[in-house]
């Protein structure tokens, strides 16, 4: 059995694949169908290509995932067999819990692309293993990577995913607070007809929600981009060695940040309108952050995670106090409520959590001891 990053992404995949399919979890009723009635139901009469390939789309890397962690891991039989039979069992417990949704309408033709999906992912995945493409990819990982880079590798991944959901600044990832606080006062706030000394007591322990936040300066926007960019590749530091390939690395991260913004900014406002993030001070931004991941791919991995760790502070710590302009809200609302529902759950919740669990991972990684491995950097 060979470890493999293949069964943790697999779970953080179907866990963002649960948020998906019940998302917005409210209104929960009977709405007197029975959970499996949508297998009987008649041919829907609106049917779009986006819904075809969305549903395909979504449960494809799911179905290589779990392809891939079963022959990994020495699965015997048909590993494709089970990651299609794993995958349309939780679209199928979707589709049936969606019954108890009345955002929300259970699908079979869903259930069937969604497997579908699956199936194509997984077969894709043992093609590549059967012809000896990800044994490559281990000689690679082997030459560029030290050995227990799996988080490192986890959190790299999920990165351009986060950059697909909309943010008030380029690459700023993990804006939480305002939202977090206001659906804190939501939970705490006492009921009106009940007297709950605990919860008005909670309640009035919370800070005040902000109203009128200040737009940030240029200089702070400037040092978010910029922070933003760094960010991934100093994470890239602590599992790479060689510094030429950390500067290629480097090179590696600026066209992916700029390809996924930009495939962002087409998702959400229209292909004409697909560099609108690219004005001057995204692009003094980009520079900048560049610029001094270059010169921190010359530092000591820890001093890589130190230098990681402050400016992450500071990026989180100014991203919570941007507003939201009424145009990027109304952004938010057409993936969170319209076209883009389905990709909301895996989008929106790695664009919150990607900065805090990168943060988490500095400091575990700091935690270690100097290892040979290192050859010194």
């Amino acid at each position: 059995m060979r470890k493999t990053a293949a069964l943790p992404l697999a779970g953080l995949y179907a866990a963002t694949i649960v948020y998906a399919s019940l998302y917005p979890f409210a209104d929960w009723r009977d709405q007197g169908n029975l959970p499996w009635a949508f297998f009987f139901a008649p041919l829907p009469r609106y049917w779009t290509g986006f819904d075809v390939g969305v549903n395909i789309m979504g449960y494809l890397p799911f179905g290589a995932l779990l392809a891939l962690a079963a022959v990994r891991r020495g699965a015997t039989g048909r590993p494709w067999l089970l990651a299609i039979a794993v995958a349309a069992l939780l679209s199928l417990a979707m589709e049936a819990l969606q019954a108890y949704l009345p955002a929300r309408v259970a699908s079979r033709e869903d259930w069937m692309l969604n497997a579908l999906g699956a199936a194509c992912g997984a077969a894709v995945a043992l093609v590549l293993e059967q012809a000896g493409a990800l044994e490559r990819w281990n000689v690679i990982r082997r030459r560029w990577l030290v050995p227990d880079a799996r988080g490192a590798l986890v959190l790299l991944a999920l990165w351009p995913v986060a950059l697909l959901f909309p943010t008030a600044v380029p690459f700023g990832l993990g804006q939480v607070w305002v939202r977090l606080l206001a659906r804190l006062q939501d939970w705490l706030r006492p009921p009106p007809e009940m007297q709950q000394p605990l919860l008005e007591f909670l309640f009035h322990l919370l800070p005040a929600t902000p109203v009128d936040q200040n737009p940030l300066t240029p200089g702070s926007e400037l040092a978010c981009v910029a922070i933003g960019v760094m960010l991934p590749a100093l994470l890239g530091y602590c599992v790479i060695p060689s510094l030429y390939r950390r500067v290629v690395f480097c090179l590696m991260v600026l066209v992916t940040a700029i390809a996924v913004n930009t495939l962002s900014s087409a998702l959400s406002w229209g292909p004409a309108h697909a560099w609108a993030w690219f004005d001057p001070l995204a692009q003094a931004g980009l520079v900048l952050g560049g610029l001094s991941a270059l010169v921190f791919s010359a530092a000591s991995w820890r001093t890589g995670c130190a230098l990681a760790l402050l400016a992450l502070g500071l990026y989180v710590s100014l991203l919570n106090q941007a507003p939201e302009s009424p145009y990027f809200a109304q952004t938010l609302q057409a993936w969170e409520q319209g076209t883009f529902i389905r990709f909301n759950g895996l989008a929106q919740w790695c664009g919150w959590i990607w900065p805090y669990a990168a943060g988490v991972y500095f400091v575990l990684r700091l935690g270690r001891r100097d290892r040979k491995i290192y050859n010194g950097l």
